[in-house]
C-alpha cells in the first residue's frame, strides 16, 4: 500500500455542465427544490430489481442474483426493513492513501479510459480488522488492488432503440478513477443499505477491485444551489453521470428522471453546447443507474 497518490485527467477533455465546472446550462433556470429524500429514512430498494425489463427506479440486471442470506437486520435498517439511516450506518475505520492513476482522452470514434482502479482518495482498512466495529456486519476479506482499467467507450454515444441490462460488476467509472457498480449486492439487495463501505462510500470485491454502489461522498465535492451538478464519471456507454442536482439546481428524484435514472437537455460537452442525454447519481434507489441506455461497451 502506498501512503501517496496521484491522479492524472487529460484536461482537454471535458463532459460537464459549463466546461466541467457544474454551472448553469443554457436552459433557463428553474426553481431549486427543497432534498425529498431524508438521509435518515432513505427507502431500502430491496425487491426493486428486474432481469426482463427496466423500470423507474429499478435496476434492471443481466443475471438473477444469489438468493438473499439470511441474517440479523443491522441497526441502521428499521425494524420493518423499509428504510435505512445513512447518518447512522457503521463504516470501516481506516485512512489509507493509494497512488492512483486515471486518464481520459478522446479520439474522433472512442473515448479512452485508463488507470489502476486505485482510488484518488483514502479509503478504509480493508480487510476489515476484526477490531473494527463494521466487522461484526461484514467481515470483507477482501484486499484493494491495482486493477487495470483500459476501456474504450464510445465517444459520440447515442440513444439505442431498447435500454440494455447492467451487470454485478462495473458498469462505469467515477472520477477519483475507481469503478461504479450498480446499486446490487451480490445477493440482489440494496448494496448502500446492507453492506458496509469506507467513509468514501467504497469497498473491494472478491479480485480486489475497489469500486462503489451509490455516489461517493469524496467524488462529489458539493454542488452549487442554482446550478447543475458537476460531472462525476463516465458509463460504459460513453453518456456522462453527474450528481443530484439538474437545471436550475433542482434536486433531482426518480420521479425525474427516466427508466435508465436519466434524461437529455442542454449540457456543454467539449466545450460545445449540445442536447445529449446523461446520468444523474440520486439519493435513493437505484443511486446512479438504472440500465444502460446507449450500447454499452464490455468492461471489467
Amino acid at each position: 500500500m502506498s501512503l501517496h497518490w496521484r491522479r492524472r485527467v487529460l484536461s482537454t477533455v471535458c463532459m460537464s455542465v459549463a466546461a466541467c465546472g457544474g454551472g448553469n446550462s443554457t436552459t433557463a433556470p428553474t426553481a431549486t427544490t427543497a432534498v425529498t429524500i431524508d438521509p435518515t429514512r432513505i427507502p431500502v430498494g430491496d425487491g426493486k430489481l428486474s432481469t426482463t425489463t427496466p423500470q423507474v427506479g429499478f435496476v434492471y440486471s443481466c443475471t438473477i442474483p444469489n438468493s438473499p442470506n439470511p441474517g440479523g437486520r443491522a441497526p441502521w435498517i428499521s425494524a420493518d426493513g423499509l428504510t435505512w439511516n445513512s447518518t447512522t450506518k457503521v463504516t470501516v475505520s481506516g485512512s489509507v492513501l493509494w497512488q492512483s492513476s486515471f486518464l481520459a482522452a478522446a479520439t474522433t470514434t472512442t473515448f479512452n479510459v485508463t488507470g489502476n482502479g486505485l482510488p484518488a482518495h483514502a479509503t478504509g482498512v480493508f480487510p476489515i480488522r476484526a477490531t473494527d466495529a463494521a466487522f461484526q456486519y461484514d467481515k470483507n476479506p477482501n484486499p484493494i488492488l491495482s486493477v487495470a482499467i483500459a476501456w474504450g467507450l464510445p465517444a459520440n454515444p447515442v440513444v439505442a432503440a431498447n435500454p440494455s441490462c447492467t451487470p454485478l460488476g462495473a458498469i462505469g467509472v467515477l472520477l477519483s478513477g475507481a469503478r461504479l457498480f450498480n446499486a446490487l449486492d451480490a445477493d440482489g439487495r440494496d448494496a448502500a443499505a446492507h453492506e458496509t463501505q469506507d467513509t468514501c462510500d467504497g469497498h473491494p470485491q472478491g479480485m480486489g477491485s475497489y469500486h462503489y454502489h451509490n455516489l461517493s461522498r469524496c467524488v462529489n465535492a458539493g454542488d452549487v444551489a442554482g446550478q447543475h451538478s458537476a460531472l462525476t464519471g463516465y458509463v460504459a456507454d460513453g453518456f456522462a453521470l453527474f450528481g443530484p442536482q439538474g437545471e436550475g439546481g433542482k434536486i433531482l428524484t426518480n420521479a425525474d428522471l427516466d427508466v435508465c435514472h436519466g434524461h437529455s437537455h442542454s449540457i456543454v460537452i467539449n466545450g460545445a453546447t449540445t442536447v445529449q442525454y446523461h446520468y444523474h447519481a440520486t439519493r435513493e434507489y437505484p443511486y446512479t443507474v438504472g440500465c444502460f441506455k446507449g450500447t454499452p461497451t464490455r468492461i471489467q
